[in-house]
């Protein structure tokens, strides 16, 4: 997509392969959400597992045109792993600010990828305070998606290979989870301002009831307002959103639908693509999928609909509330009739 990306003739392709996740129909799901057609796209299929990864990947790319040898950035915790390993394969340098509540499995990313990782004891508007204090001192390149405006035009791909995937049919529905508002703003309107489709899907805005300051806006109908960091979904925990008024652009001129839901709806949506879709994603990375069965369930969606779920991040970047979700595995002695008798008690069946 390099004629549609503003990126310079004699930039090389970033070291990484990311991008062309799969796009997968899922007739049983589709069913069972009495919806006509239901896609799922699965980017945590990308390098570090997210669909950061095009983010990042435009960063390296600008970074590289700009002959900055260090690239820093705050996060939640997937812009940061992105991060970290598409400058990693660049040979590029990186600060990583996250907080402190960051997961295991992202902040062991970070460090596997060799990145100097700053765990800042606050929410995410402190350390992203932090970073850009550090980033001014030492004139870093950014990489913070808010701040650079190449950030969301690696976003917006997803979108391009929905529709190339789709045979330039796009569906009725897009729904995806949103915290900063960089990914939903990315997705918008880029291939109908150029004739390449003919009709956009309404936007499915996502986001948790611990924390949705855009959804607030989109349903008060006001301008957005700071709001507590309050989600398991620590990829969208973000209650200082950067790039809030393009992504109410982007909800308002799809006429989309602005859909809260719990911890509990998410948990239950990561189980219901794994049982249904053998898809795991990460809380965050499936809150769009809890948000389209939620406006399924209330009646939001006609069931005559055509929808794609874009599920943003993989179920091993937090595997302690995966185990919250699915439960535990059944604990025994090596002892056939031991678990026979744990099979009755479960109701698990064999055949």
């Amino acid at each position: 997509y390099r004629e549609l990306l503003p990126v310079e003739e004699t930039t090389p392709d970033t070291p990484l392969r990311v991008g062309w996740s799969p796009l997968y129909e899922e007739p049983r799901l589709a069913k069972q959400l009495g919806l006509k057609k239901l896609w799922v796209k699965d980017d945590g299929q990308n390098p570090t597992a997210s669909l950061k990864d095009r983010a990042s990947a435009m960063a390296v790319a600008k970074a590289g045109e700009a002959g900055a040898k260090i690239i820093a950035c705050s996060s939640t915790g997937n812009a940061a792993s992105s991060l970290a390993g598409n400058a990693a394969a660049a040979g590029l340098k990186t600060f990583i600010f996250v907080p402190e509540r960051a997961p295991k499995g992202k902040v062991a990313q970070l460090m596997t990828f060799g990145a100097n990782v700053i765990s800042v004891k606050g929410n995410y508007e402190e350390t992203f305070e932090l970073s850009k204090k550090a980033i001014d001192k030492w004139g870093w390149y950014n990489r913070n998606a808010a701040i650079n405006p190449y950030l969301s035009e690696g976003k917006k791909t997803v979108s391009l290979e929905i529709a190339e995937q789709l045979d330039w049919n796009m569906p009725d529905y897009l729904a995806i989870s949103v915290g900063d508002g960089c990914t939903i703003a990315g997705v918008w309107k880029d291939l109908y301002a150029i004739g390449f489709i003919d009709k956009l899907p309404r936007l499915i805005s996502a986001q948790a009831e611990g924390c949705h300051p855009i959804n607030r806006a989109i349903a008060e109908n006001k301008p957005w307002e700071p709001m507590e960091e309050n989600t398991i979904a620590d990829s969208i925990s973000v209650g200082v959103p950067r790039n809030a008024d393009k992504a109410l652009m982007a909800i308002r001129e799809s006429n989309g639908i602005a859909v809260n839901v719990s911890d509990e709806e998410i948990l239950a949506a990561q189980r219901l693509l794994g049982r249904t879709c053998g898809v795991f994603g990460e809380p965050a990375g499936v809150t769009g999928a809890a948000a389209l069965k939620k406006a399924c369930g209330e009646g939001l969606i006609p069931h005559d609909a055509t929808v794609v779920s874009v599920v943003t991040g993989n179920g091993l970047k937090d595997v302690a509330n995966a185990i919250k979700s699915a439960g535990e595995p059944i604990h025994i002695a090596p002892d056939l009739d031991l678990m026979v008798e744990e099979f009755k008690k479960r109701g698990v069946t064999v055949e």
